[in-house]
C-alpha cells in the first residue's frame, strides 16, 4: 500500500504536535467550576455487584441543589451506570440485606399532591406546610417508580432495615393527632415557644410487605380528609408500630447483623450542641418485643412499648457514624467533638467501639481502635474480617485496615490523594469509595478487594470535564513557628506552573480553612466554600495553612489552639506568610487573605494584626465571642477553646476578639453571610460591616436569603459569592 507524501507529512505533524495540544488545555471557567458533582453517599449491594450513588449538583433553572440517586451494575462482563431517581430530593440510600430493594429519604411531594391545587388559601397553606418533609421511599434496583412507605408532617430522622429485609425501623418526632395540632394552633397562633414546646422521638417498626400491599391497594389520589375519626392520627404512618420513645431526637439508626438489636445516637431536639449528655449511644433489644413474626407485627397496636432502650455511653463527647461489628455485640462509632475518656476536650476524630452486651448495672466498656495512630479517622466501613478506614496524616488521606482494636492501622496499597466515603459489601470482598487528588476530580471507584485499591476502576465520570481543563498543581509546604513547631500547608500554583520549579515572587492569596478541626491537603474540591483552584486559575498562588488546631498532626497539635482561639493560629499563619516571602516564593507587595466560618474568624482577626494584606474576603466569621457563644449551635467547643463561658473567662473573650482592635484595620474587606445562619449569626457580619463603614475602610457585604451557615439552598448564592470575592481580590490585590 502506498502512502502519499502529504499524508506522511500530516502524520508526522500530528505526532509532533500532540504534546502541544495536551499542554494547550483551556483553563477552568467560573461556570464550569460550579457545575461540579458531589457524591455525599454511596452504598454497595450485599453481593458487591451494584453500587447506589447519591449525587448533588446545581440546578440553575430551579435554583436548587438536586439530590438524585444513580445505580452502577456490574453483570460480570461490563458495568453500566444509570440514573435511578430524578425527583431532585433523594438522599441516604440503603440496600435491603437481601439486595432486592433500595430505601432512601426523599422530600419529594407524594403523587396525591401533584394534581391542580385548590384556589382555597387554607389548602395552599396546608400544602406549603408539608413541603420539605423527609419520608422513606423504596425503589427496585431494576428500576420503576419509587414507592412511599411513610407519611405525615413529621420528617423521618433516621431509618434502618431489619436483617431479614421484612421490617423497616424509623424514628420521627412524637406524632400528634389532628386534634392536638388544632388545639395548639388555637392557643399559640404563630408564637414560638422556645424549648418548652419541644418533644422527643418515637421509634417505629413498619412491616415492609404490608406497606407495599397497602400502597398497591391505595387509589391514585386519596380523598380529602373531613376531620373524621380516621383523621385523628394524621401524622401516623398506617401500620407503623411504636417500639420505644426518647425524650431526645433519634439519629443514626443501625440494626445488628443478626437482627436482634437496634442501636442509635440521640441528639438535642433543636440539634444545638449545648450539653454532651444529649448525645449518647443507646441499644434496643428486639428479642423482647413480644410474640409475633417481627417487631413490626408483635403485640397489639395500642400497647405501650414492651421495653425501653438501654443507654450505653455516659461521656463528654458527641458520638456519630454508628456501625455494628460482625460479632453482633460491639458498636463502632467516631467522635465529632469532645472526649470519651474524661472531661470535655476536643480531640481528633478517632475510631471506637462499645460493648452492647455488658450488664445494665455497669457502664458499658468502650475501646479506641489503633490508639497510637497520630492522625484522624475521617470515614470507615466494616468489612467481613476487618475494618477499613480513610485516615488523615498531614496532607494525605490514605486507606487503612485493622483487624483488632489493639493492632495498628495497616496502610493499604493505594494512590496518593484522598480516600473519602467508603462502603464494603456484606457478602463480597469488593469495596466502593470516593477518591480525589489535586488534579483528579472526585469520582466513585470500585475495587475487587481492599488489597487492590491501586487497581480500582472508576464507575462514575460525572466530573470528567475537569480532566479536560488545565488544572492548577500543588505541593505541601512547611515552616517553623516561633516556638519551634513545624507547621504544614498546601501551595496551589496557577495553571502552567510546575510546583517543582516555580517562578519567584508570585502574588499570594492566603486561604484559611474552617473548622478549625479540619485540614487542607491532596484532594480536589470545587464549591462555594473551597475555591482555591479557581483562585489559582485567576493568577494567585494559593497558600492553605494547616495551623494549630488542624487535624492530621496529632491531638497535642490540635489542642494547642486552647485557650488562644485566634492569636495562636494567627501567629502560625503570619509566620507561614513570612517564610514564603523569605524563600522568595511570595510577592510581599501582592498579599491577600480570606476564609469562611472559622477561616472567617481568622481573616477578621489577622486584618487587625497587620496591614500588609491588600484585600480580604471573609464569610460567616465572628468578630467577638460573647454574642457568638449565645447564638452558636455548637457552644461546647466555643467555651472550651476560650477556657470557659463568658463570665468565667471575660478577659480572654475580650483579648481574642477582633472587634476590640478593629481600629487597626486598613484592609479593604468583602463579607458574605447566610441570613438564617445560627452557627455564626449574621449579626457578626453586620457588626463587622458597621465597624469598617464607620472607619471609612472600603467594604462590601452580601447577605444570602434563606441560607444557613452552609450555602446549600440556592446554587446561585455560592456562585455569586465566589464571583464577587475574585473580583474583590483583583480590584484591591491586583494580580500583575
Amino acid at each position: 500500500m502506498k502512502i502519499s507524501k502529504q499524508l506522511m507529512f500530516l502524520a508526522v505533524f500530528l505526532v509532533s504536535t500532540l504534546p502541544t495540544l495536551a499542554e494547550g488545555k483551556p483553563k477552568l471557567t467560573l461556570d464550569e467550576f460550579f457545575n461540579s458533582v458531589d457524591y455525599p453517599a454511596i452504598a454497595i449491594s450485599p453481593d458487591g455487584n451494584s453500587v447506589v450513588i447519591a449525587t448533588e449538583r446545581a440546578d440553575w433553572d430551579q435554583q436548587i441543589f438536586r439530590h438524585d440517586l444513580w445505580l452502577y451494575h456490574d453483570d460480570g462482563k461490563a458495568g453500566s451506570l444509570i440514573q435511578l431517581t430524578q425527583s431532585g430530593h433523594d438522599t441516604e440510600p440503603k440496600w435491603s440485606p437481601d439486595g432486592r430493594w433500595i430505601a432512601f429519604l426523599s422530600e419529594r411531594k407524594p403523587s396525591s399532591e401533584k394534581d391542580p391545587d385548590s384556589d382555597d388559601d387554607k389548602s395552599k397553606k396546608d400544602k406549603a406546610d408539608k413541603a420539605d418533609t423527609s419520608q422513606i421511599y423504596v425503589i427496585s434496583p431494576t428500576g420503576g417508580e419509587a414507592i412511599p412507605l411513610t407519611q405525615g408532617e413529621e420528617e423521618v430522622h433516621a431509618f434502618s432495615w431489619s436483617a431479614d429485609s421484612r421490617t423497616l425501623y424509623f424514628a420521627t418526632r412524637n406524632p400528634w393527632t389532628k386534634v392536638q395540632k388544632d388545639e395548639y394552633k388555637k392557643q399559640w397562633k404563630d408564637v414560638v415557644q422556645y424549648r418548652t414546646a419541644e418533644r422527643g422521638d418515637t421509634l417505629f417498626a413498619l412491616d415492609f410487605a404490608a406497606a407495599l400491599a397497602s400502597h398497591a391497594a391505595a387509589p391514585a389520589k386519596l380523598p380529602e380528609k373531613d376531620g373524621s375519626e380516621a383523621d385523628k392520627d394524621s401524622d401516623l404512618t398506617p401500620g407503623a408500630r411504636p417500639l420505644a420513645t426518647s425524650p431526645l431526637r433519634i439519629d443514626d439508626l443501625v440494626t445488628s447483623p443478626d437482627g436482634s438489636k437496634l442501636a442509635f445516637v440521640t441528639n438535642s431536639i433543636n440539634q444545638r450542641q449545648e450539653k454532651t449528655e444529649d448525645v449518647e449511644i443507646y441499644a434496643l433489644d428486639l428479642t423482647r418485643m413480644g410474640a409475633g413474626d417481627s417487631p413490626a407485627t408483635a403485640g397489639a397496636k395500642n400497647n405501650p412499648p414492651p421495653t425501653q432502650p438501654r443507654q450505653l455511653t455516659h461521656n463528654h463527647a458527641v458520638e456519630g457514624s454508628l456501625r455494628w461489628a460482625n460479632d453482633n455485640r460491639h458498636i463502632f462509632f467516631t467522635v465529632e467533638v469532645g472526649d470519651v475518656t474524661g472531661p470535655y476536650r476536643d480531640l481528633q476524630p478517632h475510631l471506637y467501639w462499645v460493648d452492647s452486651d455488658h450488664p445494665d448495672s455497669e457502664p458499658a466498656p468502650f475501646e479506641q481502635w489503633s490508639k497510637d495512630f497520630p492522625g484522624t479517622v475521617d470515614h470507615f466501613a466494616v468489612a467481613a474480617d476487618q475494618v477499613l478506614a480513610s485516615a488523615r496524616i498531614g496532607t494525605e488521606v490514605p486507606m487503612y485496615s485493622a483487624t483488632q482494636p489493639t493492632k495498628p492501622l495497616h496502610k493499604l496499597n493505594g494512590w496518593d490523594g484522598t480516600y473519602a466515603i467508603l462502603s464494603a459489601a456484606a457478602h463480597s470482598p469488593r469495596v466502593a469509595f470516593v477518591y480525589s487528588s489535586l488534579q483528579k476530580p472526585p469520582e466513585v471507584y470500585l475495587a475487587e478487594n481492599p488489597d487492590q485499591l491501586d487497581q480500582a476502576r472508576p464507575i462514575t465520570s460525572l466530573n470528567h470535564l475537569f480532566t479536560e481543563r488545565d488544572l492548577p498543581q500543588g505541593k505541601p509546604y512547611r515552616w517553623h513557628a516561633d516556638d519551634g513547631t513545624t507547621i504544614e500547608g498546601m501551595l496551589i500554583y496557577p495553571p502552567g506552573i510546575d510546583p517543582q520549579a516555580p517562578p519567584k515572587h508570585l502574588p499570594l492569596f492566603t486561604f484559611i480553612h474552617g473548622g478549625p478541626a479540619d485540614a487542607d491537603g491532596n484532594r480536589f474540591e470545587a464549591d462555594w466554600y473551597e475555591w482555591s483552584r479557581l483562585a489559582a486559575t485567576n493568577g494567585w498562588l494559593v497558600f492553605e495553612p494547616n495551623y494549630r488546631g488542624s487535624t492530621g498532626y496529632g491531638d497535642k497539635f490540635l489542642e494547642q489552639i486552647v485557650p488562644q482561639i485566634v492569636s495562636r493560629p494567627g501567629k502560625d499563619i503570619l509566620e507561614g506568610v513570612d517564610a514564603l516571602i523569605k524563600d522568595g516564593i511570595a510577592d510581599p507587595d501582592h498579599l491577600t487573605i480570606g476564609g469562611y466560618s472559622y477561616g472567617g474568624y481568622m481573616t477578621n482577626w489577622l486584618i487587625t494584626q497587620t496591614t500588609r494584606f491588600k484585600a480580604a474576603v471573609t464569610g460567616a466569621g465572628a468578630v467577638e465571642h460573647v454574642g457568638n457563644w449565645g447564638n452558636d449551635d455548637t457552644t461546647l467547643d466555643d467555651a472550651y477553646f476560650l477556657g470557659g463561658r463568658p463570665w468565667e473567662a471575660p478577659q480572654r473573650y475580650h483579648d481574642e476578639a477582633a472587634i476590640f482592635q478593629i481600629d487597626k484595620v486598613r484592609t479593604p474587606t468583602h463579607m458574605s453571610a447566610g441570613a438564617d445562619d445560627i452557627r455564626v449569626a449574621v449579626l457578626e457580619d453586620y457588626l463587622l460591616e458597621h465597624a469598617l463603614y464607620s472607619l471609612g475602610i472600603p467594604n462590601a457585604l452580601l447577605i444570602f436569603p434563606g441560607e444557613g451557615h452552609s450555602l446549600s439552598k440556592n446554587p446561585w448564592h455560592g456562585k455569586i459569592k465566589v464571583r464577587e470575592e475574585l473580583n474583590w481580590l483583583q480590584k484591591y490585590g491586583g494580580v500583575p
